[in-house]
Formats: structure tokens, sequence, C-alpha cells
């Protein structure tokens, strides 16, 4: 596989998020108590365990831009967490769910609808191979497949 490294959501923005209780929309955070499966948190890019406090709010995502822009609901741990900072790693919260959608986009922010695939987050490997591969390829977004949330950025390194 290619070298590549998935991208929390910036440190600066989790802590803004957590000082100020407002998402990127400027609409108050939803706080809400691990009671279960899921509550990936884009910051460390680990799942929230049972009891945790979690933040629920509105992410601007960064890339893409243009018409493929879009916000996502994302989780945040309530306390501070460690960025993810590993290369040729796969995110834990990828792995960990049970569907995703890996989404390509080329050098102008243009989806690559030929290397778009779903699957589940512990057999996402040889897809993700394949998109980063592709010469075409700038970046990856990984997303929740059901509700289309955003688990991690993925860049070519």
């Amino acid at each position: 596989m290619p070298r590549f490294r998935c991208l929390p959501i910036p440190t600066a923005t989790a802590e803004a998020w957590r000082a100020i209780g407002r998402d990127d929309r400027g609409a108050p955070l939803h706080r809400r108590i691990v009671d279960g499966p899921g509550f990936p948190c884009r910051h460390c890019l680990r799942l929230g365990q049972p009891g945790e406090e979690m933040l629920l709010g509105s992410y601007d995502l960064p890339h893409p831009q243009g018409v493929y822009w879009t916000p996502s609901p994302i989780f945040l741990h309530a306390r501070g967490c460690a960025a993810f900072d590993a290369a040729d790693e796969i995110a834990p919260i990828v792995l960990a769910n049970g569907i995703v959608s890996v989404r390509s986009y080329d050098a102008q922010e243009m989806c690559l609808y030929d290397l778009g695939a779903v699957s589940e987050g512990k057999d996402v490997a040889p897809i993700l191979d394949r998109a980063l591969a592709d010469p075409r390829t700038r970046f990856v977004n990984i997303h929740t497949a059901r509700p289309g949330c955003l688990l991690t950025a993925v860049e070519k390194l």
C-alpha cells in the first residue's frame, strides 16, 4: 500500500469546540454519554468508551472544496485527547465501523467515482490501497456508509 496518514480534525478545532461549546456552524454542541457502540472521536480517532462524555456537532470539512464540499456531524471526546498521529495505520474508528464509504478526490477536488467503494471497516485496506495507488488521487475521505459522517481524511505521504 502506498504510504498514507489518517488525519484527525485539527487540535485547534477540538480545543475551540470544548472551550466555547459551539460547533463550526455556531450551533450549541450536543453532549452525549457513550451508552453503546459507535461514538467515534474524530480527534484521537478512537471509539468513546461506555460512560465517557462525547460532544456532537457539525464540522466543516476542509476538503473537498467546491461542488463536493459538505459539513459533517462528528463526535469528539468532551475531555482532552491526543490527536491520532500514526503513519501507514488505518484509524481504529474506521476498522471498528460496520460499513464505510471510501471517497477519492483528484487535484481539482473532484470525486473519482470509479474509485469509490463501500465495505466493512475491517475490510477497507484493499479499497484504500486501490484509491491511494491511483495517480489521480490527491486525498481520500472515509465516511460512515449509512449516515455519511466523515470518519477521517487520508493523505498520501
